[in-house]
């Protein structure tokens, strides 16, 4: 009894076994959608490494459509590449239906970039349409404007492949909004014509280069923002103010070192006078001794000193007294 219970389950076994490696269910739907597929190919799939079941379904689903085109090698090669069959074939459907141009190298070529295919045939279709974040700009005025604007695009089929994104078209949109508001003389012209702004951009070709066409590009929204000249302005004049402080405190650091060396001049030429002075004594006692000067002389010499001290304090100067 549990001999022929273990025949039982080991048939059981085989025969799943059997219907993996020889896919007959998915067979006979190929057949029934008349896609001609050997059962030989579906079982040597299975060695290839390729699932039988998706590169039927996308056959069938090419069949159904008229995709005559679309042989099970390229699609076993394109699934070998690392790429989405399914997505392919849905993306050549929709391109076939809405008459684009799409091939079938092109398309593995674009699923192999890393791009979703069947997606953009859609986006092709049914244009995108995305929010630029808000971009800060000056007109000539010094008057900041805060814009935002909202770009449709459409997917171009043939620069998928090496074509640049949503972040660089975003940039130059950007760019092209800061150079159209840059321009103006006022930032009131631009609040009175926004469209000036989408024209503008619209003409420098911003799509040259990128994976999308831009059909318009719509001002959603302009804010006032700072009022940057006057900013500057006052910018320049605390730096103007700073630089006039700066070279007023040289000036009059050079003034007090001026009016020092004066006093310094000063102070010595007085030290020489009083020098001087202190030998006059010494040199009348030396004029005694020697007799080069006599009492007349001396007497004479002091009644001239005292008319002098006489006139100096009658012109209010000071002079020291001679304590001789």
């Amino acid at each position: 009894m549990l001999g022929t219970v273990l025949i039982i389950i080991g048939i059981i076994v085989l025969f799943f076994i059997l219907m993996y490696f020889v896919p007959i269910g998915i067979w006979f739907s190929a057949l029934v959608s008349g896609v001609k597929i050997s059962l030989l190919q579906l079982f040597l799939m299975r060695f290839r490494k390729v699932p039988p079941g998706t590169i039927t379904r996308a056959m069938i689903e090419a069949h159904k459509a008229g995709l005559l085109f679309i042989k099970r090698d390229a699609l076993e090669a394109h699934y070998l590449a690392g790429g989405h069959v399914e997505s392919v074939v849905h993306a050549l459907v929709s391109a076939d239906k809405a008459n684009i141009d799409l091939t079938f190298k092109m398309a593995t070529a674009i699923d192999l970039a890393g791009r979703d295919v069947h997606d953009a045939v859609r986006m092709s279709v049914n244009p995108k349409v995305i929010n630029t974040p808000p971009v800060s700009a000056v007109a000539k005025d010094g008057i900041q404007l805060i814009c935002k604007a909202r770009v449709t695009v459409r997917a171009n089929i043939k620069q998928l492949v090496g074509g640049a994104g949503e972040e660089t078209v975003l940039a130059r949109v950007g760019e092209g909004i800061v150079s159209s508001i840059g321009s103006s003389q006022s930032h009131k012209s631009v609040l009175e014509n926004p469209d000036s702004i989408s024209r503008v951009v619209l003409e420098k070709g911003l799509d040259a280069g990128t994976a999308f066409e831009i059909l318009s590009i719509d001002i959603a929204d302009i804010d006032i923002g700072k009022n940057i000249g006057a900013y500057l302005q006052m910018d320049q004049a605390e730096a103007d103010k700073n630089i006039a402080q700066a070279k007023a405190e040289e000036r009059r650091a050079m003034a007090v070192a001026v009016e020092q060396e004066m006093k310094a001049k000063a102070q010595e030429a007085r030290a020489k006078v009083i020098e001087a002075e202190v030998q006059i004594p010494l040199a009348i006692s030396e004029a005694f001794r020697s007799g080069n000067l006599g009492i007349m002389d001396y007497m004479k010499y002091k009644n001239i000193d005292a008319d002098t001290n006489m006139r100096d304090s009658i012109a209010g100067e000071e002079k020291p007294e001679d304590n001789d």
